[in-house]
């Protein structure tokens, strides 16, 4: 069985239910309040581990009730806790505002994460060794991510890079990064380029290739997603389904790609990560979102 390491966050996120967002100096009612362990890296993790691959978290949490609620939750998820580090900073924590309308807003105040320096890195660094494929994103310092995805690839890893939240791309992590999984907001942000339309969103992502991007795959929320490289460019249509909570759609569409990646089977990689998070959207929260491998094998949608 292929051994996977998520290098991440991991949050809280403190969730509140509303029909729309207050404007500037205006106070409204919200109708639900609950908070639920998350972080993309924590997410990305407990997908993974949800759908039955071995994987291992590296991360910081504080010295607080968060973090031990953090840690019990990936446990119970099946992700290997054994290297999460305590942090004396607080855990982090991520405000989300979902509206009516399914769509969210959310303000993350990172902690902990912030201490995920490179000796952190090194002290771990037979975890890596020992991995198949290493995933990471951007809510730890970019140096960091850099560091871990320089020495994956020094071992010969499959290396993943969800760049989010939007952050400058270095030559370092480009070439490091065997796939590159940004959503079209995050692709703009990189790209400083319109993703409006499908021809500006590849203009877009021939940009990130003409950097050294080998392969590309821009996540487009409820139309799908695009796999592209210097070879090809494919459309992967959505599911249809009624969106509660978006929070974890991008997380669950990683761990489901993680869970299906084999070789180069990009394309059949995302096609059951597309299946993984059409179940998560239909639900509240981050991970309590994520469906199970016996969910999605069940799972009898209908595409767009």
């Amino acid at each position: 069985m292929k051994k996977v390491v998520v290098v991440g966050s991991i949050n809280m996120d403190l969730v509140t239910m509303c029909q729309r967002v207050p404007e500037a100096g205006e106070t409204i009612f919200g109708d639900k309040f609950f908070q639920v362990p998350g972080g993309k890296g924590a997410n990305q993790g407990v997908a993974i581990g949800k759908l039955g691959t071995e994987v291992t978290m590296l991360g910081k949490v504080g010295n607080d009730s968060f973090g031990n609620d953090l840690i019990n939750s990936m446990k119970n998820s099946g992700v290997n806790t054994e290297y999460i580090e305590r942090s004396e900073s607080s855990t982090g924590i991520a405000k989300i505002i979902v509206e009516g309308n399914g769509q969210n807003r959310i303000l993350v105040v990172s902690g902990a994460n912030m201490d995920v320096d490179k000796d952190y890195i090194d002290r771990h660094i037979d975890v890596i060794k020992n991995a198949d494929i290493v995933v990471t994103q951007l809510e730890l310092p970019l140096s960091t991510v850099e560091y871990a995805l320089e020495k994956a690839k020094e071992f010969g890893k499959i290396t993943i890079l969800n760049p989010a939240p939007a952050a400058p791309l270095s030559e370092k992590m480009i070439k490091s990064s065997d796939i590159i999984i940004p959503n079209e907001t995050e692709l703009s942000m990189i790209t400083k380029m319109a993703t409006d339309t499908e021809d500006e969103i590849k203009a877009a992502c021939k940009k990130l290739l003409d950097m050294g991007v080998k392969e590309l795959i821009v996540t487009l929320g409820s139309k799908g997603s695009l796999h592209i490289n210097k070879e090809k460019s494919e459309f992967h249509s959505a599911y249809i389904v009624k969106a509660v909570d978006t929070t974890a759609a991008g997380d669950s569409f990683i761990g489901g790609f993680v869970k299906a990646l084999n070789g180069n089977n990009i394309d059949e990689a995302i096609e059951f990560g597309t299946k993984v998070s059409a179940i998560a959207v239909t639900r509240l929260g981050a991970q309590s979102s994520i469906p199970t491998l016996e969910e999605v094998n069940e799972f009898q949608g209908v595409k767009r």
